[in-house]
């Protein structure tokens, strides 16, 4: 289980804030994961947790082929953006390691995350320190990530900036700013809504 005093900040972190409205939302983020050329004439944004059985089977059975033909090719910009499913507790901590893992492995991390979250659902805590390990971050250091309450506001921020852009599940996926589906779209999907982008 994810111990009790961290559960409470956690808990708290991920409360929504007052005040953003559509009109202040931007479409690029400076804190944005991304992945793929900067400059690459079409970017997609997923909206997905690292709890969401939908978001893993995605990672699993699309992302690998979608990242080859697009992203590898400088195409597609890719951008993951932290959206918690339940148990929300334990896709908070799971972003937040990510977000404390060494720089560069951020999304080494939340592939780990994606294909062992079946067992991590099990055993939270320590599924999460045996990640942690795997990536250079020992359990004390995962215990202060998680205490930090500026990586915890920031959390927050990000998501009450997915609830303004009117994301409601995951995975929400974005095609140069127009929302083109939810769930679990496959290749020919994703197809449909980049192509025209690099046909003008």
């Amino acid at each position: 289980m994810i111990r009790r005093a961290l559960l409470a900040l956690i808990a708290l972190a991920w409360l929504p804030l007052a005040g953003a409205s559509s009109a202040q939302i931007q479409d690029r983020r400076a804190d944005d994961m991304a992945i793929g050329r900067a400059d690459a004439p079409v970017t997609v944004i997923e909206y997905a947790s690292v709890t969401c059985p939908h978001c893993a089977r995605w990672h699993a059975q699309v992302f690998p082929e979608f990242k080859r033909r697009y992203v590898d090719t400088g195409q597609v910009r890719f951008v993951f953006r932290e959206m918690p499913t339940g148990p929300v507790e334990v896709a908070t901590a799971g972003f937040m390691l990510a977000r404390c893992a060494p720089e560069g492995r951020y999304f080494d991390v939340i592939s780990r995350l994606m294909r062992d979250q079946s067992a991590i659902l099990q055993r939270p805590w320590d599924g999460l320190v045996a990640v942690a390990a795997d990536y250079g971050v020992t359990e004390a250091q995962f215990e202060a990530c998680l205490g930090d309450e500026a990586g915890a506001a920031a959390f927050n921020e990000r998501v009450e900036y997915a609830f303004a852009r009117g994301v409601q599940s995951t995975p929400t996926f974005v095609v140069n700013g127009r929302t083109v589906g939810t769930g679990e779209l496959t290749l020919a999907q994703l197809d449909a809504a980049i192509q025209p982008h690099l046909r003008r």
